[in-house]
């Protein structure tokens, strides 16, 4: 019995084993490529599949998914033969499991080495600036390049990015300056547009200021000129409708005499002679009067007129001491 017993479960553990090597799960976005006696036979697709045990054989599952890969640092000369650090990151899709196992040994490193050579390709044929200011000529370059030679092993260049360019030290201090007399340049021009422009307004400040202060002068002088048109167009009315006569005129030119003789600045006075013919008149009006001689009316140097003790400047007594007399003055100014 216990022979037997041996025998069969030795024939369960090898039923077993073959129902488990003949049914294969694959999970979803992978592939698995199966060989039958050494030759393709098909590819395994995502869910519950079934093989030949002890016939075929599957091999590793294929990531279909989008994958990402990131190659260190590569040096890379420029044309104006300057050695720069490119960093790359490639982004592709197994879209042929078959080819991707069948037409390339290890198609990882073969998209790896390929974008460093098609890199210097590319970046050898411009200068440091271009490679600095041209990265989406260079990735779109690339991307070309890549995907026309990946599609024979099955792959699908989707995108290539460069990640950093790093010029020699030498050259990125000469940058440093360059940029820093830049931004000194930018700041000086700021700042002497900026003072051009303050004095562009100060000075449109002051236009406007002068222009508005000569219109409030004009404006002023225009009433002032107006108010005396006025009062001696009133002064004109009243004399000539109250018909006043020439002597009282006089009379108030004489009381008006003082004041002008106050002034600190008056160093000689013109006396019309219509004054002398208004004395005269004056004279005639209250006629001979009794008292003693008037005494002279006192003169200042080249004889000009000078206020009396009463404050009347050039009025004398007449001859009979009870009114003015006019003065013997003629029209020449004295200084």
């Amino acid at each position: 019995m216990e022979p037997l017993l041996i025998v069969a479960l030795v024939v369960v553990l090898f039923a077993v084993a073959t129902l488990l090597k003949a049914v294969r799960i694959v999970p979803q976005a992978r592939a698995r490529n199966v060989e039958r006696l050494g030759r393709y036979h098909r590819t395994l697709n995502p869910g519950l599949n079934v093989v030949v045990p002890f016939v075929d054989r599957v091999y590793p599952a294929i990531d279909l998914r989008e994958q990402v890969v990131s190659f260190p640092p590569q040096p890379v000369i420029t044309e104006d033969n300057l050695v720069v650090e490119i960093d790359t990151v490639l982004y592709f899709q197994v879209t042929d499991p078959r080819s991707a196992a069948y037409e390339i040994a290890s198609y990882l490193q073969a998209v790896e080495q390929l974008t460093v050579t098609t890199l210097r390709n590319v970046v050898g044929s411009m200068d440091l600036e271009e490679t600095l200011t041209s990265r989406d000529e260079i990735n779109s370059r690339l991307r070309g390049v890549l995907d026309e030679a990946t599609g024979r092993w099955g792959l699908r260049v989707n995108r290539v990015e460069i990640k950093a360019v790093e010029p020699p030290k030498s050259i990125k201090d000469a940058m440093e300056k360059q940029m820093r007399a830049e931004r000194d340049k930018r700041a000086a021009i700021l700042a002497a547009e900026g003072a051009r422009q303050a004095q562009i307004l100060t000075a449109e400040g002051d236009k406007q200021g002068a222009i508005l202060r000569a219109e409030g002068e004009r404006t002023a002088a225009i009433l002032r000129a107006e108010g005396e048109s006025r009062s001696i167009d009133q002064v004109f009315q009243a004399v000539h409708r109250n018909d006043l006569d020439p002597r009282v005129l006089a009379y108030r030119y004489l009381q008006t005499l003082p004041e002008l003789a106050r002034g600190d600045g008056n160093t000689f006075w013109v006396i019309p002679s219509e004054v002398t013919s208004a004395l005269s008149g004056i004279a005639q009006a209250f006629g001979p009067g009794v008292g003693a001689p008037a005494p002279e009316a006192s003169t200042g140097p080249a004889g000009a007129l000078t206020p009396g003790s009463d404050g009347h400047a050039g009025a004398v007594p007449g001859p009979n001491g009870t009114g003015p007399a006019a003065p013997d003055v003629d029209e020449r100014p004295v200084a």
